[in-house]
């Protein structure tokens, strides 16, 4: 497991208060520039298929983010899976004690500094990475996964576990069920039932994929349960870190 400074990624952005970074001291947000670097990320979003044919799809990535809630310390994973199989083939996690906070609608600069530091880390870059968390169905159309598509130049889609904007109908009950997921009457994303009478995820494309390959993708992840394979893989890790974390410094 990497340790790193999650601030180098940031620093090109000149979105926090200078005169408030030192050390590990809190950093004060410039938020209009992060709105303004928000819409920038969404403005090289495309919604474009870059996913090559299935049967040429070899691998594909997990990634998921993680922050005690009593502590300055984040974890990250990446897993990335080889296809058809859905067997690990390679794995990447960080720890970085971090400071900022976490502000509504501005998860990405908080977590794509550990997602950016996992793929570096990688000798295997996946084809497409699923991330835990939306695409462009956020305010700006710029959630995590779009952020991470662009800044990496890779294909990303967002699966998350709840909405955070947007309206839908129910999706009917059984495995494979689809409704959109609407703002200001366009489509940001897709609800989807992985699974026969759970809850629906909500896809979104992050970059680099339409609406229904991104869905379809996954679909073809969620073999057994409700979550796709390599989120449910990153998930394990990042947790098992965290947890391996607290046993070391109690």
């Amino acid at each position: 497991m990497i340790i790193f400074n999650s601030i180098d990624c940031l620093a090109e952005y000149n979105v926090y208060d200078s005169s408030q970074f030192g050390g590990y001291t809190p950093l004060k947000w410039n938020i209009d520039a992060l709105r303004e670097k928000q819409h920038e990320i969404a403005r090289k979003v495309t919604l474009t298929n870059h996913l090559p044919e299935w049967n040429l799809l070899r691998t594909v990535g997990g990634a998921d983010v993680s922050f005690n809630r009593f502590s300055k310390i984040g974890f990250a994973a990446i897993v990335v899976l080889s296809l058809p199989d859905l067997q690990v083939i390679e794995t990447s996690s960080v720890e970085q004690r971090l400071e900022l906070p976490y502000i509504p609608g501005y998860l990405a600069f908080r977590e794509w500094p550990f997602i950016h530091q996992c793929l570096k880390n990688l000798s295997i870059r996946p084809q497409a990475l699923i991330c835990d968390g939306h695409g462009i169905a956020h305010p700006r159309r710029a959630g995590l996964a779009s952020h991470v598509g662009v800044e990496e130049d890779i294909i990303t889609i967002g699966c998350a576990k709840s909405v955070f904007v947007g309206e839908y109908m129910e999706p009917d009950s059984q495995r494979g069920s689809i409704s959109n997921l609407i703002l200001k009457e366009e489509k940001i994303g897709e609800v989807v039932r992985t699974k026969n009478n759970v809850k629906p995820l909500f896809i979104s494309p992050g970059h680099k994929i339409d609406f229904h390959t991104a869905t379809q993708l996954i679909l073809s992840l969620c073999r057994r349960y409700r979550l796709p394979e390599p989120i449910r893989e990153a998930h394990a890790l990042v947790n098992r870190i965290r947890i391996e974390h607290i046993c070391r410094v109690e």
